[in-house]
């Protein structure tokens, strides 16, 4: 079992190699490179197996990072194919998994009120939701839209309840068919503070990157308004993760 204190499967993955003296792929693992620009990259790793996630400790899915460079001085023009980049990649990712107008629930999680910890919450701010828009006012809902909703949790340490309990009870009211699942990552470099995003569709352990045992919020769950097991209401999760601050490694 390793200690990879990193939430990066590209990060993990090249600890693996390394650690193991692996000059191409892992088993179970593929990988590729996208340079959109000279400060931008897009890179992809995708566990096939379940040896692949037993190597990183990772589930099967899809991990896409996206890297910036020379954040520093970055003109306007660059700033907007970033987001563009982003805006791209996550369009895609969520193509995988439900229709262009199922409704959407966007969550940010971790703590306001500490800088490393507050993008989740931040992010919730600037979210345009939509569904009391579609359930009260109907006339003003255009063609392209969808049903968008958002929410901040807190942290367990001033709600004393697990994200993943008040998740739980939300989405069998709400039914929303995503959830998108925003949050600080923690790695292994400190290059990457502000300039790094992953995104994923493989569910999130909050904390977890750091070794802080928490419920997982998963891919692919049933929390739905009856009590079987069946997936007839299913929600699946996909994240966006930001390096946001350097941690200490003890």
């Amino acid at each position: 079992m390793y200690n990879f204190r990193t939430d990066l499967a590209l990060e993990r993955r090249d600890i693996f190699k390394k650690t193991n003296n692996i000059d191409g792929d892992v088993p179970g693992i593929e990988s590729s490179v996208k340079e959109v620009s000279d400060s931008i990259k897009v890179e992809k790793v995708k566990i096939t197996s379940e040896e692949g996630a037993k190597a990183l400790q990772k589930p099967i899915g899809d991990y896409i990072t996206i890297d910036v460079k020379k954040m520093r001085n970055i003109s306007e023009e660059e700033i907007q194919k970033i987001s563009d980049t982003i805006s791209s990649e996550l369009k895609e990712l969520i193509s995988k998994h439900i229709d262009r107008k199922e409704e959407i629930l966007i969550v940010g999680l971790g703590n306001l009120y500490s800088t490393p910890d507050s993008l989740g919450p931040k992010v919730m701010q600037e979210i345009d939701v939509t569904r009391h828009i579609f359930k009260y006012l109907p006339e003003f809902v255009g063609e392209d839209d969808r049903e968008v909703s958002a929410l901040a949790p807190g942290v367990l340490g001033t709600t004393g309840i697990e994200t993943q309990e008040i998740l739980q009870g939300i989405v069998e009211k709400v039914k929303p068919k995503l959830l998108i699942v925003i949050d600080s990552l923690a790695s292994k470099s400190i290059d990457r503070i502000s300039s790094t995003v992953q995104l994923s569709d493989t569910g999130i352990i909050p904390g977890g990157g750091v070794r802080k045992c928490k419920k997982r919020i998963i891919r692919k769950n049933t929390w739905n308004s009856s009590n079987s097991n069946r997936n007839t209401n299913s929600c699946r999760t996909c994240n966006i993760s930001i390096r946001r601050h350097r941690h200490i490694y003890r």
